[in-house]
């Protein structure tokens, strides 16, 4: 298994528009990537503070996406690529952290 995490670093200045991406932009990928048989689940978080009591946190927002494969997310994603892309300037001007991960425990 595979997650795909997708994180938005918290740059001063930068616009994040957390409803829009909750109630718009995740229902409309969920619908989207979750078509394809190797979707195994999803989660998206709100950053709320750093390790140190009262910093900001290092991320505004995250998005994990569970797969079988790389190769299965590879194939959700690519044909639906422009529309998610496209839509990304309604929600937000961050440029996105995306790293593929081998999951090795889950609970």
């Amino acid at each position: 298994m595979v997650k795909v995490s997708i994180l938005y670093p918290n740059n001063e200045g930068s616009r994040f528009d957390v409803s829009y991406y909750v109630e718009t932009h995740m229902p409309m990928s969920i619908r989207l990537l979750s078509a394809h048989p190797g979707f195994k689940g999803v989660s998206v978080e709100r950053g709320l503070g750093g390790a140190v009591p009262g910093s900001k946190p290092a991320y505004v927002a995250m998005c994990h996406f569970l797969f079988t494969s790389i190769d299965d997310f590879l194939a959700a994603l690519m044909p639906n690529t422009s529309v998610l892309q496209g839509d990304m300037p309604n929600y937000t001007d961050i440029e996105p952290v995306i790293q593929f991960n081998e999951v090795l425990i889950s609970r």
